[in-house]
This record gives structure tokens, sequence and C-alpha cells, in this order.
């Protein structure tokens, strides 16, 4: 674990509300905190530098730390469970489909009390099943493998009477090269299981918190009691029927409230649990037939919950600083500082207006989502990559390839390979900072920035500027909607602004279509939906189904959301594609490399004469701009958008300036691909366009579409031709003059 790190309970706060930081030292001791204002959170020396502004704050100075952990893995915590005045065969039975085998033995179903635990699981050589009392352990397994990917019927039996334990296992689909039926028993004492005890599905639960997780989907876990023999059990669960002389003692149906975190008992003893851990809901189970692709029409397919070792929601440390905002903080970016004995982190927030827009009328959008779900994105050997530079450069040395132990995010793989869907704000988000480098540059004084660092390029020019703005983020839009940017007259989003809730593209164009103006200086933006879990956006579901840029794919029957039942993917594919919202839409991608700009004839347009204010000269055709830049060498680069008529690109729209990119690394995206062959000339798709265009009611939109083009403004001390045509355009859509309509030439 990290020295020192810690969480927020929210991305964004305003002055007169209670925020919340949770914080873990590692070995506990003293630590100190601060906060300061953020003017500038690139480390680059050869760049703007790292440039803070502290606030006074009551809490700052020394506090006592405690070491904290983190469990992952998720599972179903049922917390009480009757099995009666016991003495009957006690049976447990489950439908599974097994992924990671080689993880060891991994529980399905336990019951545990008063040091009794009996526990049904599979391991590398098939099903187990395991008592243990205080006085001994008796453990039964079939010593036949599964297959992993497949589905399986398992069940154990407690016999006391007879002293014995008994397991069981069939394969729904029998195999041709082997017999996976197998079934075994075991001599086993008198055990009491008996009375109240706690149950724990898909873990096993010991003295430190849940163990044993369970990789792969569990569908219909059931406690039964009776005299029927295991066969007879194995048959009843394939057969979806209750076996005879057994009576069910609890039964849970995963086909029920899949949108919620619920685990709901159906039999007589009402036992519901909860999910923790954010396993994956709306999964298909061994019903499936394949007629159907959305859940909602019959959830009993989908009856079955997908979990995994590595799983995360919120990591539950208890709050370590709480404070109310000061009403003099004015709106901005914030981080809280922390240092143990040369160790350091910050955890970054934002502080909003109390009354939006009453400090002023131009936005920065931070795109809070998007950091949600990259956060954690481990990449193989990337902190041993940044070590020696962030170190020299007074930077955040970590990357959460070093840490695992905080999770992984929907651009990674589970242990078992599986995508991850899940991603949450409650645990550290370690490569989330400021002051942080995330790769080696390739250019030689590129800072290698992305995300909440990089993002500061745009609060850092217009601070230069002396443009007063406001900050606002993903998730205050999507609560509050198009009413919070209706107080402003320009918004503006950050770097990467890719992934956006209905809401949010609703209360955007809203926004737009109500005369707003908004200057997109990002890229690949506005591509794949989420989904907010039920209690808000802590969590976000993401089912990369059909097509994209994308590291795994939803499998057959698992494109639909659990949380609200809707179809996932790109915005495009669900009919609205990037363009039609700012113009240009996510078109390419190569390695982080930066390349220039060049004016078009557009450029001389009288609509946009406020773009050459002061630039004459230089904003002309076959003028270059961003031909240097801190990210990649210039300003067109990595993920690059282009208009395209057809998507929805305005028909009015004026295309000032084009990279096109000559890179053999840059290749199209998947989704303007049909088979093996180019769709396009280069030039039509392996391009960046920067766009303009009007609004309805006097509202404009201008649109850089690449990842890297912030990086250009900083330099010269953010005196060059990107850096004054942004400020120009900010400027004039934050004047509230109208934005005229274009006039058609009558043909």
């Amino acid at each position: 674990m990290l020295p020192i790190t810690g969480y927020v309970d929210r991305w964004s706060v305003r002055p007169g509300e209670e925020l919340s930081f949770m914080i873990a030292v590692k070995g506990g001791g003293g630590y100190r905190a601060r906060i300061a204002r953020v003017i500038c959170g690139d480390p680059n020396p050869k760049g703007p530098g790292y440039r803070e502004v502290p606030v006074a704050w009551a809490l700052e100075g020394e506090h006592e730390g405690q070491e904290r952990s983190i469990d992952k893995g998720s599972w179903v915590d049922v917390p009480r469970l009757d099995l009666g005045a016991g003495g009957r065969p006690v049976i447990f039975c489950a439908t599974i489909w097994p992924t990671l085998l080689a993880a060891g033995e991994q529980a399905v179903l336990s019951w545990s009390s008063g040091g009794t635990t009996l526990t049904l699981g599979i391991g590398p050589k098939g099903a187990f099943c395991r008592l243990s009392t205080p006085g001994d352990t008796v453990q039964a397994a079939t010593g036949v493998g599964l297959t992993e990917r497949a589905w399986h019927d398992i069940a154990c039996r407690y016999d006391p009477a007879a002293g014995t334990l008994t397991i069981a296992q069939a394969p729904r689909k029998p195999r041709l090269d082997r017999d996976e039926r197998a079934e075994r028993s075991e001599a086993a004492g008198l055990a009491a299981l008996s009375g109240q005890g706690m149950i724990a599905i898909a873990a096993e639960r010991n003295g430190a918190g849940p163990a044993c997780h369970f990789n792969g989907k569990i569908e219909r876990p059931r406690i039964l009691e009776g005299a029927s023999g295991l066969a007879a059990i194995l048959a009843a669960q394939a057969g979806d029927v209750a076996p005879p002389d057994t009576k069910i003692v609890a039964e849970w149906d995963f086909a029920l409230g899949i949108s919620s975190d619920d685990a709901r008992d159906i039999g007589p003893a009402g036992a519901h649990g909860r999910c923790v851990n954010l396993p994956t809901r709306a999964m298909t189970g061994a019903r499936w037939t394949g007629a159907l692709h959305r859940w909602t029409e019959d959830p009993t397919q989908w009856a079955a919950i997908h979990f995994h070792d590595d799983d995360i929601g919120d990591a539950g440390w208890p709050v370590s600083l709480r404070f109310t905002v000061p009403d003099d903080w004015i709106s901005g970016v914030y981080a809280l500082h922390l240092e143990k004995d040369g160790a350091r982190d910050n955890i970054v927030f934002y502080v909003r207006a109390a009354v939006p827009g009453s400090q002023a009328k131009v936005a920065f959008l931070a795109p809070t989502f998007s950091y949600t779900v990259y956060s954690q994105y481990q990449k193989k050997g990337r902190q041993a990559l940044i070590m020696e530079r962030s170190l020299a450069w007074g930077a955040l040395p970590q990357a959460p390839d070093g840490h695992p132990e905080y999770g992984v995010s929907p651009y990674n793989l589970h242990s078992d390979g599986s995508g991850v869907v899940m991603s949450t704000i409650r645990r550290p988000l370690i490569d989330k900072r400021v002051n942080q480098i995330h790769l080696v540059d390739p250019s030689p004084d590129g800072s290698g920035l992305y995300w909440i660092a990089a993002d500061s390029a745009i609060t850092d020019l217009l601070t230069r500027r002396g443009i007063a703005f406001e900050v606002i983020t993903d998730h205050d839009v999507h609560t509050e909607g198009a009413e919070l940017l209706s107080k402003y007259d320009v918004v503006l989003t950050g770097q990467h602004p890719e992934y956006h809730t209905t809401q949010t593209l609703d209360a955007l164009g809203a926004y737009l279509n109500d005369g707003g103006r908004f200057v997109y200086l990002g890229g690949n933006g506005f591509y794949w939906k989420v989904v907010p879990h039920g209690d808000g956006p802590w969590a976000f579901e993401l089912r990369r189904a059909e097509g994209g840029i994308r590291l795994w794919e939803t499998l057959p029957g698992e494109s639909y959301h659990a949380f609200d039942g809707s179809y996932g993917g790109l915005w495009r594919r669900l009919g609205r594609p990037p363009q039609a919202l700012v113009g240009v839409g996510f078109s390419t991608q190569g390695e982080y490399k930066g390349f220039p700009y060049r004016f078009l004839d557009g450029i001389l347009d009288p609509r946009v004469a406020f773009m050459r204010e002061g630039m004459a000269d230089s904003a002309s055709p076959g003028g270059i701009l961003g031909e240097r830049g801190l990210m990649g060498g210039g300003a067109a680069g990595h993920e690059l958008d282009r208009a395209d008529i057809r998507l929805g690109t305005p028909a009015h729209a004026i295309i000032v300036a084009r990279a096109v990119i000559e890179d053999p690394t840059y290749q199209p995206v998947n989704e303007e691909r049909f088979d093996h062959t180019w769709p396009a000339a280069r030039e039509d798709i392996i391009r960046s366009d920067l766009t303009f265009f009007e609004t309805p009611k006097g509202g404009a939109v201008f649109s850089v579409g690449s990842m890297n083009f912030i990086g250009a403004l900083p330099i010269d001390g953010y005196d060059n031709v990107a850096a004054r045509l942004i400020t120009n355009i900010v400027r004039r859509f934050a004047d509230p003059a109208p934005f005229p309509a274009p006039l058609r030439a009558e043909g």
C-alpha cells in the first residue's frame, strides 16, 4: 500500500456544504494535511510548472492516522439464517459457471455460526464441501475437475445421523471426452448445524472477513433439509423443480432485484442478502436460450451473478477529516495534500459557486465521469516507467500497476479474464491526481499527461487571461441537468469527456438548443454510455456492446445494463453520434504523438472573424497552429475527431483548421470499418477538424477534436496561436450578444 493515501466522498462541493475524506496511513501514525487551490497541475519544469494557491483551512496541520485495508472480491452477505433445531440432513446446492479454477479453493455457499462452518465450493479438482467445527475439519471432494465457462450443478449434504459429508457435481452439458459427473463421501462427526447463523454466497467468512472468493457466475443457490440423495438434488436443480423428500430452507433468486444490490430469498426464511463490492448482474444464466437479449423481457434467463475476486465497490473506510467548506473559497480545482515522512499524495475535489453563475458566466466542466471510469487503469510497467522522471520533477511517482490493492478499471480485465464493468469513486483513485505524470512523453519537452493534471492547462489559461470561471462536474450536470448549464454563457470541456449518461447528454443538448455556447477542448468525447448506480453516481456500469475502440467486449446476451435495463455501447450506435452534438466525432487513434494543424479557407469566413482578432497574419489559410505542445509534441494527436455531415455535423458548420496525420500508427476506429479494407482515403478519416457552428437562439459550438490539443496551450507562456485562438473564442462566446443564424443563398 501507499504510505499515505485516501479518497473523498464526492467530486464537487459548494461553500457551506460538508466534505469528508477517508485517509489511510500505512502502519498508522501522524501525518500532515493542507488544502490548496490548484492553478496548474503539470509538474513539467519545461512547461508552466506546478502552481497552487494555499487556502486557509481550519484542519490544516498534524493528524493521527490509521492503517486501512481494502477487502476486494464481490460476494453476497446474508446476515441471518436460522437452520432450526438441527438433526436432519442439511443440503447446499447451486448452479455455477466457474471462470478461474487456478485461483484455488473458492466458496460458493457457506453457513457459519459459533465456530462451525459448512461450505460448498469448487477447486482445481472439482467441487468440494468442508465442515469445520472448533475441534475438527472434514472435507469431501469429487476429485474430478470442472470445465471453465460451462454450467454445472453442485451440491453437498451433511447427515448428522449417518455421520457423513457428501459432495456431488454434474455438468449441464456432458463432455464427450470425459465424464465430469462425480460423487464422494467422507465420515464426519456431529456438528451443531442449527440455530441462527450467517450466510456468505461467493465467499467464506473467516475471522478477518470474507475469503475464498468465487470467480464466475452463480445461479439459484439453495439450502434444503431432507433425506434426498444428491443425485436427485442435482436432477432437481437442473430441472428447476423441488426435489422430493426435502424442505426448502432458503433459495436466493438472482432474477429478482437485478437493478439493485439486493439478493432476495424466496424461501420461507426470508433471509435476504446484500451484494458487496459490485458484482455484475443481468448476466446470462443456465436457462438463457439466446432468443432474447434484453433481460427485462424475461429476467429468469438472467438469474446469474458474475462474481470476481478483484471486484471493488465501497472501500468503507471511516471518515478521517470532515469539514464545512468556507464561504470565501472561490470556485476552482482544489487538492487535499497529505504528507507522512516524506511520502506524499493529494486528493482532488472541485469547489462550485454557492449559487451557480454568481461568480462567473464561464464554466469549466470537469469530465469526472471519465476520471471515474479510467481510475485505477493498470497498465503493465507504467509505474516503473514514470518513476525516475516523477522523482526528478517532484511529482507523485505512483501508478495503479504498482498498487493493484486499490483495484482495477473498466480498461482492465478481471483476474478471470472477463471485462471490468463497474467503476467507483469510493476508493483511492491514485492516478487521478495533480502534480502527476502518466507516461514518459515521446516528445523531448513533453509532460506526458492525462486527465486532471492535463485539464489544468485549460483553467491555467483562463486564470492567466483574467477570464473568471466557475467549475462544475459531470456529476453535477447528471443531477441538475440543463438548469445548471443555463446559468453560464459558455461551458468548456476537458481533454477527454468520453463517458456520458443519458442525463448528461440530454442536458447538454437542451443547453445548446436554448442558446448555450459550448467549447469542446478534447478528443474522443461523448463516445460511450454509462449508467449510474441506483443510489447515485458514485459508481457506474459500462457495457461495451457492438463496436468501438475497446479492450474487451460484452458477451452475447449481456449488452443491457443491470442498473436500468438500457442497451449499452457507443452513443453513435444508440442514435446519438457526437457529430450531432458538437460537430465532430471519434475517427482515428494512434500513439501519443502530436502534430500541427493548418488553417483552411474557413478561417476567413466573416462568421468567425472574432477568432482572428490580434492574429491577422497568423490566422490565415495555410498558417500553422499547434506545431509544438507538451502532450506528444503537437496539438493534433492520440485520439482525433472529424466532422461528418452523414453523422450529424450541421451543414452550416465551418472547419477553420485541419490536421491530417500521416503517422502509420493512426488507424481508423472500429466503427468506421466494414471489412479489412480502409473505408476511405487517409485524408478523409485520419484527421482532426477545428469546427465551428451556430446553434438555435444565438448559441454556438467550437470543437477541437484532439486529446493533445490543450497540451499546445501552455507553449511560450500561453502566448501562441492555439492559445490566442481559444482565448478569442471563449471571450466571444462569453459575450451575451447572440450569434446570428447563418444566411443561406437562394438557389
